[in-house]
């Protein structure tokens, strides 16, 4: 059987990844999975300069979800650069780095800079606030996500993957306009908007207010808006949103993913990644599908 797949011009061996922002850099879970079988590592957040990351409560726990505000705290990509590339790029494993960064400018340094050995992708978090434009969140703004994907394609030779915010009143028009600026492939969806308030002390259970929604509970919502995108798109599509099984990431194939990433369920299983990956290969042993590639889009509707 083949498993591996194509995003732009990476070849990955298998469709499973971890979320960016729940693997960790990858070797966190190097006691819990053989990082060199799954099929990417998608890297925390990295921005420009180090960040602490939101003060107080980050993390809250949701009927069937998680809420987090983490704040994006990561050490910058210098320490990223020298100090944690030159340990993970020895997996035999394709290395994704999501990148973040607050004006078009600095989206294309980053771009420029990690334009090295050992990184394999660009993954562009636009749900960031735009500094220079009064808070616009670039992921909001077709304009703004054009801007920010023509910078970074201009300024790296890898693939570029923009992933998409859901926090949109419609997720194609944005999909169409980051593949027109020309991204390789789009990964979607990042964390929905929510809040949770503790009724004792009638305050927020996050320090924050508010957070990003993940796991089971975001998966309908995930599923419908990539069978939305791969109808109006040419270019792959990573899906994500509450996968938590090879039965939840075929449901992503069909609807059109060409690969998945697995978030919040990290947490619960840190061996998730081969599990859903052998999943998916028992999957298509039983019903003699030689090609994984075989399922994607085929839904029949």
């Amino acid at each position: 059987m083949n498993l591996s797949v194509k995003i732009g011009n990476l070849e990955l061996k298998n469709p499973v990844m971890g979320a960016s922002g729940t693997f960790g850099f990858g070797k966190e879970y190097e006691d819990f999975l053989d990082v060199n079988e799954i099929g990417a590592i998608v890297t925390k957040g990295v921005t420009p300069k180090p960040r602490a990351g939101n003060p107080g409560v980050r993390i809250a726990e949701t009927p069937s979800g998680m809420l987090n505000c983490i704040g994006l705290e990561n050490p910058g990509v210098d320490a990223f650069i020298y100090d944690i590339l030159p340990k993970i790029k020895k997996y035999n494993t394709a290395v994704i780095v999501n990148i973040s960064a607050g004006s078009v400018e600095e989206y294309a340094e980053m771009a420029w800079r990690l334009d090295i050995d050992g990184v394999d992708a660009v993954e562009v978090n636009i749900s960031c606030p735009n500094v220079k434009e009064g808070g616009i969140v670039f992921g909001t703004d077709p304009k703004a996500a054009t801007a920010v994907t023509h910078a970074v394609k201009t300024h790296t030779k890898k693939t570029v993957i923009v992933k998409l915010s859901p926090n949109v009143t419609d997720i194609v028009q944005m999909a169409k306009a980051v593949e027109e600026a020309g991204a390789d492939a789009i990964s979607m969806i990042n964390t929905l908007t929510g809040m949770a308030i503790d009724i004792n002390t009638r305050k927020p259970l996050l320090g924050n207010i508010t957070g990003g929604l993940s796991g089971p509970a975001v998966k309908p919502v995930a599923l419908r808006m990539v069978w939305q995108v791969a109808k109006a798109v040419n270019i792959p599509i990573i899906g994500m949103g509450g996968i938590a099984s090879a039965e939840d990431a075929i449901e992503f194939l069909l609807a059109g993913a060409t690969a998945v990433a697995v978030g919040a369920h990290n947490f619960i299983d840190p061996s998730a990644l081969k599990v859903i990956a052998d999943g998916i290969a028992e999957y298509m042993q039983k019903h003699n599908i030689e090609d994984v590639n075989e399922l994607v889009g085929a839904l029949q509707a």
